[in-house]
Formats: C-alpha cells, structure tokens, sequence
C-alpha cells in the first residue's frame, strides 16, 4: 500500500496471532495494522500507541517467543557448556562459547595458557570482522547507500551489488575473512567447538597462519576505506535518532577499548563515569533485570539509577562512549574523530551505531594482524588441564560484536550446572530500542496518518542497534516481526503489507 494512509478509514484489519491485545491507553479492545519487518537477525512484533489526537503516545518492541537455553541447560556439565551455548545463535556462536570457557575458566579456578587467551583472541576478531560486516553491508548499507525510497525488493545486498558492485564486493571479502579465520581455528564457520574451559582444543597451523597473513592488509585496508563512506551516510541521514541512556562496556585499566578482558565502566546521559574499574564477576550487584508482561526480552538496568531511568546502551556505541582510547593506530585516528562529534566524550544519536560499528571493524582487523605476526600463535601450549572444580559458581563476560555478554553459572562439586543466568548484548539494548521506535514514530505520525515510509524508518531505527533476537531470547523457532497501531478506543486502524 502506497501513500498517505488515514487510519480511521477503510483500512483492511486481521487478528494478531500471538500476544495480548488490550491496551492500558485503550482500556478495552484493540486492534491493530500489523507490518513484516525484515533484515534483522530473528523476528518481533511492535506495538504503537496512538493518543485521542492521533499522535504517538508509545511505543513497545515486542519479542514473543519463550526463551528456554538456561533451562535446559541445568544438568549439563560446565566442560559441555561452550559447545552447548555456541547453539544459540548462528551469527554469534563464538561470542557464546568463548564467555562459556571463561565460565568454566572461573569455575575450575585456572588461568589459561597465553597462546590459548591469544588464539580466542584472533577467534574474537574473527567474530568481531564477519558479524560487523554482515551488519554494515548485508543489513545497513542498502537502505544508508541506496535510500529509503530505492525499490524495496531491490533495497539488499542483491541491489547493492547492481548498483555499487565494489562496495558489495567489499563487503563480502571482508564477511569472508572473518569467516575464514573462525574456520582456520575451529575447523568450521558456524558453531565451533573451540573454546574449552582451560583453553583451545587445537592449535592454529603454520600454514594456515600464513594464508591469513597474506590476505590481512587487504582486510585492513579494506576496513578503513568503508569508514569513511559510512560516516558521510550516517550525516546525510534526515533523522539521527537521539537516545539517551547509560553507556556501559569493558574497558582495559588505561581505559582503552576491550573486546576480551577489562573491567566494566559505565557512563551516564552527561557523560559523567559512574561506575569504573568494575569487577565484571560482581556484574549482579550493580545491573539489575526488569520483566515485562508484553515482552519475553528482559530489560536490563543500572541498578542504582533504577528502571527504566537506568537503561543501558552496550554495543559498538556505547563501547567508543565509555572508552577513552583505542589501542591500535588506524582505528584511534578514526576514533578522536568520532568522539569530536560528541559532547563531553557522548555520541548519542542512534544513526551513528553504524559509524561506530565500522571504526570497530578496522580495529578488530588490526588486532588480528598483531596477533597473526605473534611468535605465541602457532605454539602447542593450547591447554591447562584440570578436572578439579574449585568454585562452586563462575561469570564470563566478554564485549560480543552487539555488546556486553554475560554467561553466569551455578555448579554442583561434580560440575553440573545448577543454575545459568545468560544476559545477552541485545537484552541490554531494550529500553534502546523502544525509545528509538517511539522517536521515530513520532515524527512520522501525525494526527492519526501516516505514510509508508515510517515501515523503511522503524525497520531501520532497529537496525541501528544490529538486534539478535533470536539469540536475545534464546528461542527454538520463528518468531514474526510485525508493526501494530492501537488506538486509545479500540477501533482497528488497519493493516499495511509489502507486496
């Protein structure tokens, strides 16, 4: 459907299949337009609620299918648990199972090997390039590149490689890369089995080291080339999308940006640091988790400021927020500029999620380059064996390509999980999502009309945060996206299809 759309007339209404249709600004029946959204990673629903003028009066991100990994993982054995977590997710699986072997790490009490802390490293950046590549030029840059009025079935990587070959080429040898380092460690790109409490289960071969060397300045250089061109995108967008909310991501003790190790630091709206130096194992005393009867996506909060004023934003933006510094050099010469955007070290606009994003990429590609040419990479002391459990619960966290990741679990003296607590990097990111959808909204609703184009700009508001939520939830099956407006007196307003 194309053009203005008056809500109250004529437009065609359907139930939704799922979730409950009462509205506490309706106080009765609702009914609803309900919309596909498409290129994020898993399905919800979003709901807008519309005051008696017919302006936006909320938004809720809804995503409605039951989480069950932590569940089932009770009875399992902390040695299993990264080969176990790696499947909640087929664009993050390295993120799960290396937060796991910390895990495990801390229950068993043993520090790994320094070639195994830098061979999980080299699989990190892996991770860090493909994921970040797949956000940028499979899901973002066809709308940023090709405009939110380019032929919506061509507005993809298929689109972008007929209208910007090199670009899309780009994109997929950088993918590719990332790819092919977490193949070259774990023998496969998807779910691997690398990461172990204690270590790595393989060392990385000479050969193998070599072909990753010859490709990685090509990689670097190609990085680097894409910040620019994502950065004049980001600025000619017509709406930045302000959030503010607390910043929060691990940082080293000089305060540089850190992917694997570091401590937690938290900024607030201001720019002030709150918290800093924080033990990432205590992670409980200072964030606490919202439940929401609308959402199985829990709402993560800074405990001490409350919900939902405490929300937090994780991620490639509120990483370069907290950080003061990136430490490889290509990547800082872009950082000072992005932090000059910025008031008192604060980039707030959600667009820029994707600026940060790229900085991150050529920052990753960097680091495996320093990690490629270590002495340590090819070396044999892969592993620190124990079968002794030291402490009865341990905590890993690491910053995954969507933002802080927590794996906490609870063991018996034998090594079976009692209790798992997952808080996953796009759960941090809720009330963020919600408020970037009401801004977007609101600008775009008026008086009960609307025109499509708020479909492109919620869809897109949401991609700016690179949202897993399938992984968020850790959800067995499919799980529809779709846009519903409620109004405040029940009547159904209608219903917008692609296609």
């Amino acid at each position: 459907m194309r053009g203005v759309i008056d809500l109250g007339k004529g437009a065609e209404t359907r139930a939704l299949e799922m979730g409950s249709q009462n509205s506490s600004a309706a106080g009765g029946m609702e009914k609803e337009i309900r919309v596909p959204v498409t290129r994020i990673e898993g399905h919800g629903k979003i709901t807008i609620v519309l005051d008696r003028d017919g302006n936006v009066a909320d938004a809720k991100f809804h995503v409605v299918s039951v989480r069950g990994f932590e569940k089932f993982c009770e009875g399992r054995l902390v040695w299993e648990m990264p080969v176990i977590t790696s499947r909640i997710c087929g664009i993050c699986p390295v993120s799960h199972s290396l937060a796991s072997a910390k895990a495990g790490d801390a229950i068993l009490g043993i520090d790994i090997p320094g070639p195994a802390k830098k061979l999980r490293l080299l699989l990190h950046m892996g991770q860090m390039i493909q994921s970040h590549a797949l956000s940028l030029f499979y899901l973002s840059l066809p709308d940023l590149v090709l405009g939110f009025d380019y032929e919506m079935e061509r507005r993809n990587i298929v689109g972008l490689l007929e209208s910007r070959p090199e670009l899309a080429r780009r994109g997929v040898a950088l993918r590719k890369f990332g790819q092919e380092v977490i193949e070259a460690l774990a023998g496969r790109r998807v779910h691997p089995t690398f990461a172990i409490p204690g270590g790595v289960n393989g060392m990385l071969q000479p050969e193998k080291r070599d072909a990753l060397l010859a490709q990685i300045d090509g990689v670097i250089e190609n990085a680097r080339s894409t910040i620019g061109l994502v950065k004049d995108a980001c600025l000619k967008q017509e709406e930045a999308i302000p959030v503010r909310t607390y910043n929060m991501g691990l940082v080293g003790r000089d305060g540089a940006l850190e992917f694997y190790d570091g401590e937690l630091r938290i900024k607030d709206q201001r720019g002030n640091i709150i918290e800093d130096g924080f033990n990432p194992s205590d992670y409980l005393s200072i964030i606490g988790e919202r439940v929401e009867d609308w959402s199985y996506l829990k709402f993560p909060y800074y405990r001490w400021a409350g919900f939902p004023k405490g929300s937090l934003r994780v991620g490639p933006l509120g990483r370069l927020n907290v950080a003061d510094r990136i430490p490889t050099p290509l990547a800082e010469e872009e950082f000072k500029e992005f932090k000059a955007m910025g008031e008192n070290g604060l980039v707030d606009r959600t667009i820029f999620y994707h600026y940060a994003r790229a900085i991150e990429m050529l920052h990753a590609a960097e680091k495996a380059k320093e990690l490629l040419q270590d002495e340590e990479i090819c070396s044999k002391e892969i592993w620190n064996e124990s079968r002794e459990i030291e402490n009865e619960e341990g905590v890993g966290v690491i910053e995954a390509p969507r933002g802080t990741l927590i794996h906490h679990y609870w063991v018996n003296r034998d090594g079976t999980i009692r209790k798992a607590n997952l808080i996953v990097s796009t759960v941090f990111n809720n009330m963020g999502m919600n408020l970037a959808i009401k801004e977007v909204a609101s600008k775009r609703i008026r008086n009960g009309r609307f025109d499509e184009g708020i479909l492109n700009h919620v869809e897109h508001a949401i991609r700016c945060f690179d949202p897993c939520l399938s992984c968020a939830t850790h959800a067995v099956g499919q799980m529809p996206l779709s846009i519903q407006l409620v109004s405040p007196d029940g009547e159904v307003l209608g219903e917008i299809s692609r296609g």
